[in-house]
């Protein structure tokens, strides 16, 4: 791992709550940290790890402006989470860590149980307590120091009607799981127009989801990912 921070201003410690202004500033939020066991595979030495995901609303419109959508160059996502995330990293003297670019690849699904903000969904896909089944990761950051972290909230499928369960115009996704290949299929019809170009039926149906504030077009856009 890196040094150890030189962020705080004016040799003040570093705060988790500075962290997040940083991340702000690109449209980018924590999804939830923990102070890593020697089991939970975080590099040695870690303190704290923070799960990064998009702030939205705002974090399309900053993707969209950079260098890397418009260079037409192969996996432009990855590789603007990268730069950006490797150099809040070197900011704070934290190590980078991507759910991209294996194997091996880094237990990101692991981590995010673990941060106690994200769970597994009636539909047995994870739900974020900010973003519902829109949840994304596009990085972590290790972080030598153990900072102080808040509480963390209940699951929210506890108190829910589930309406993901069968939101699915295909039947691809439920209680069950996911069929991929009846989900692909159905995707392939002109009934699957609509996930194609909002979203994911089943992701759009909950709560949390609809007040994510994601951008259509930024669901659209992976969507077209998924189904090429």
């Amino acid at each position: 791992m890196a040094p150890a921070p030189s962020y705080a201003p004016e040799g003040a410690p570093l705060s988790y709550a500075a962290l997040l202004t940083r991340l702000s500033a690109v449209r980018l939020m924590s999804m939830g940290a923990f102070h890593p066991k020697p089991d939970d595979g975080a590099p040695p030495g870690t303190g704290t790890l923070i799960l990064l995901g998009p702030a939205e609303p705002g974090f399309w419109d900053r993707f969209t402006a950079s260098p890397e959508f418009s260079d037409g160059a192969a996996d432009p996502l990855d590789r603007w989470s990268t730069r950006i995330i490797s150099a809040i990293a070197a900011e704070f003297g934290a190590q980078a860590l991507f759910p991209f670019g294996g194997p091996p690849y880094q237990p990101f699904i692991a981590w995010a149980k673990r941060s106690g903000r994200a769970w597994q969904s009636p539909v047995t896909l994870l739900v974020h307590d900010t973003a519902g089944l829109m949840v994304s990761y596009r990085g972590a950051l290790a972080l030598r120091e153990r900072l102080s972290l808040p509480l963390g909230p209940n699951r929210p499928c506890d108190t829910c009607s589930a309406p993901c369960l069968t939101a699915c115009p295909a039947g691809a996704l439920g209680g069950a799981g996911y069929d991929l290949d009846t989900c692909h299929r159905f995707l392939d019809t002109r009934h699957g127009s609509e996930c194609l170009g909002k979203g994911c039926a089943v992701r759009r149906s909950c709560p949390i989801s609809q007040s994510y504030g994601r951008e259509p077009v930024q669901s659209a856009y992976h969507m077209g990912i998924f189904h090429r």
